[in-house]
């Protein structure tokens, strides 16, 4: 049985689950959104050793030691029951239910992709660029700072220019990679309340969003240029022209090592070709789109991590992923 964390209304999850169904292999809804209202979680730990979990929903009741590969895609924030109207209560029961579903997915028995503590651990930039660095790969010069001083200098330092972006967003706060401009170094005093990368432009508006699904890589060019926001592709995504590109082999053998060195099957990385045709890295997600690439291009990335999830369901579980996260030797 193939678990997947999402929810039913996600695209990338629908089309995943119709590829799963023409394999014929089984596959179930986690939505973490159901819990505590409309899930019931139980475990039960033996004096023996033994661990039993089940997930009970509307879709019926699950035995966890079932489940052999878990998709981690879209985890929802949990729906409190209204009963519960406290702030501190409210917040004591959030708490409950995060440490209850982290222990369970720490527990199970299953092959992730992604592993939930390494995609967290994966999503942090400022990891991400050191270690894409000292893999080989062009990283752009960047400053990440709270500091008012130290950002202007960065600024006054880049001749060619500068883009800025958060650390990361929610639906709320999203805001797209824009580039400083003089009356943004007017305002750069305002730092001192929340970090802020700083990157240096990379000129030329040729995106390139190298998908990584165990070891293949899936990559696409992305023509910001001719769309109406050169600075961030996903602004205008209809209108930048996507076609397939072929990564240098290099980049491509660096890009694997470091999706795998940063403990992920799955990843979503963006660069963007720099005027002398380098290959300059961004960043990865862990979790990142592709199906506006796969509708452009015809690229089979759902299929392949279909076939990735059906693979680790086939076979048991890694007892040295297990014992790494259980602390016993299995």
């Amino acid at each position: 049985m193939i678990g997947i964390v999402s929810h039913a209304g996600d695209l990338h999850t629908q089309t995943v689950a119709r590829h799963l169904d023409q394999r014929g292999a089984g596959h179930r809804l986690l939505d973490t959104s159901r819990v505590p209202t409309s899930a019931a979680l139980t475990t039960r730990q033996r004096p023996d050793g033994t661990w039993t979990g089940t997930w009970a929903d509307a879709d019926g009741t699950l035995d966890l030691a079932d489940v052999g590969a878990v998709w981690w895609r879209r985890p929802q924030p949990f729906v409190l029951h209204d009963e519960v109207t406290r702030p501190h209560d409210r917040g004591f029961a959030h708490g409950e239910c995060a440490a209850m579903v982290a222990g369970l997915w720490a527990c199970m028995d299953a092959e992730w992709v992604n592993d939930p503590d390494r995609d967290e651990a994966a999503s942090r930039k400022m990891r991400q660029l050191q270690l894409a660095a000292r893999l080989g790969l062009r990283v752009p010069r960047t400053c990440m700072t709270n500091d008012p001083e130290q950002a202007r200098d960065f600024v006054g330092s880049e001749p060619a220019g500068v883009v800025y972006k958060s650390f990361s967003a929610t639906p709320r706060t999203w805001r797209e990679t824009r580039p400083v401009r003089p009356e943004d170094v007017e305002m750069i005093d305002a730092v001192r309340f929340a970090p802020v990368i700083f990157q240096e432009l990379v000129p030329g508006g040729r995106d390139v969003r190298a998908t990584v699904v165990d070891g293949q890589v899936f990559a696409a060019e992305i023509r910001a240029d001719r769309s109406a926001y050169e600075f961030d592709f996903r602004i205008d995504t209809m209108n930048a022209p996507i076609g397939t590109h072929r990564l240098p082999d290099d980049v491509e053998r660096r890009l694997v090592d470091l999706v795998t060195s940063l403990g992920l099957r799955y990843g979503a990385a963006d660069f963007r070709v720099a005027p002398d045709g380098e290959h300059v890295f961004l960043e990865v997600n862990p979790a990142g789109q592709w199906l506006f690439v796969e509708l452009a291009t015809g690229l089979p990335i759902s299929a392949a991590l279909a076939d990735l999830l059906v693979r680790l369901d086939d076979r048991p579980a890694d007892r040295e992923t297990v014992a790494s996260r259980t602390g016993v030797a299995v």
